[in-house]
């Protein structure tokens, strides 16, 4: 065979070593994603060493997080059980330096050696990063520090750097629910006082005047603040979000009186049952409530849910005092961040609400998803959501 061929034939041979290696490795990052997903637990710990152990010439892979070994797999795994404190020097100045950290045992009165197993002689202790933080390590365990070459040293950095990624978007996705579940409790925080204390006193006068509504409402307030406060942080069907707005109005009919206020409700097939976040019809319709009414008849709010073309539309409209453009803009430049918009306290109040639902349906849904405005003075209000992609995934 001519020496061209031969290197022809070599060549391709690489090729298909290096393809089946990147293969390899790509197979690897998917599956230590998914077990990534609920952070540094004991678990998914010790399923990525186990994952990982095979792909190195290491006699053992750790794991930690900043004060103790989460899991071990291979070698001696007995001595360094789950929850154990972490007591060696090199995996202690890596935590500090947040730098990759190589020890070896060299001899008898070498430091290392009186922290290490006698069948251990060698590692490499990766950190882990979040935000240039370290969060814990991935420690690879040799039984000879000729067995750490640049290929050990690769496949270690690598995966240290692929695991603090998964766990940087992991905290993101920890940081995003936090903050969803803070805004919900602003949220709750700007309703409850001025709803809070006209209800109790509403349901004190009618103590004097009709015990047996006194007493169906007083019910009715406990089961509301309840389903408020259990609902903070849940997805809930949009029928269950309708129901506690109904119960709301009830308050309302009782302060102002049945003729007052007149709802109406049309949900489309299969609207009734998409998850969406809790407070995202009820302040809008305590806006109309507390904004749109007139001195003299009654305020008409019509609640829609309907499909259009993939997405869920909720309108929530009424006929009752309208906003002028400037004032809507003002809404629509608080919706989106803009804090200059010179709007009134009571305008504020509305804006924060309407925000605070904006950036949750963004946040659930994604692109393409948010809140409408249309007013004219003395015509009336509708305000829109829409929730992106959201009737495609309930089919």
């Amino acid at each position: 065979m001519s020496p061209n061929r031969l290197n022809g034939r070599l060549s391709r041979l690489d090729d298909v070593r290096s393809s089946q290696a990147t293969e390899r490795i790509l197979g690897l990052a998917s599956k230590t994603l998914d077990l990534m997903r609920s952070g540094l637990t004991r678990q998914s710990c010790q399923d990525v060493c186990r994952l990982l152990l095979p792909e190195t010439t290491a006699i053992a892979v750790a794991m930690t997080d900043t004060e103790r070994v989460l899991a071990y797999e291979g070698a001696l795994a007995a001595d360094f059980p789950p929850g154990s404190p972490i007591h060696t020097a090199a995996t202690l100045e890596v935590l500090q330096s947040g730098k990759l950290g190589l020890f070896q045992a060299r001899g008898e009165g070498d430091d290392a050696s009186s922290e290490l197993p006698r069948t251990v002689r060698g590692g490499i202790v990766v950190p882990l990063n979040v935000q240039d933080r370290p969060h814990g390590t991935i420690k690879f365990y040799y039984r000879s520090p000729a067995d750490i070459d640049r290929s050990q040293l690769a496949i270690a950095r690598g995966f240290g750097q692929l695991l603090s990624t998964q766990l940087s978007t992991h905290e993101l996705d920890r940081q995003a629910e936090l903050t969803a579940k803070a805004e919900v409790k602003a949220l709750q925080a700007q309703i409850n006082p001025h709803f809070l204390f006209n209800t109790i006193n509403t349901i004190a006068a009618l103590t004097r005047t009709d015990p047996a509504q006194a007493r169906n409402l007083l019910r009715e307030f406990a089961v509301f603040y309840r389903q408020t406060l259990e609902s903070s942080d849940q997805l809930i069907p949009l029928a269950r979000e309708l129901e506690q707005t109904r119960r709301y109005l009830r308050f309302e009919h009782a302060r102002f009186g049945q003729d007052r206020i007149l709802e109406r409700e049309h949900v489309g097939a299969g609207c009734g049952e998409v998850l969406v976040p809790a407070f995202i019809v009820q302040p809008i319709v305590e806006n109309a409530v507390r904004h749109a009414m007139r001195d003299e008849g009654p305020l008409h709010i019509d609640i829609r849910a309907d499909v259009d073309e993939g997405d869920v539309l909720i309108a929530v409209a009424d006929d009752g005092l309208g906003m002028d453009e400037q004032t809507v803009a003002m809404l629509r430049d608080g919706i989106e961040g803009n804090r200059g918009s010179g709007c009134s306290s009571d305008e504020k109040g509305t804006g924060i609400a309407l925000r605070n639902v904006a950036e949750r349906l963004e946040r659930f849904y994604g692109f393409g998803s948010g809140i409408d405005i249309m007013s004219k003075p003395g015509e009336g209000t509708c305000v829109t959501l829409r929730l992106a992609h959201t009737a495609a995934h309930n089919e």
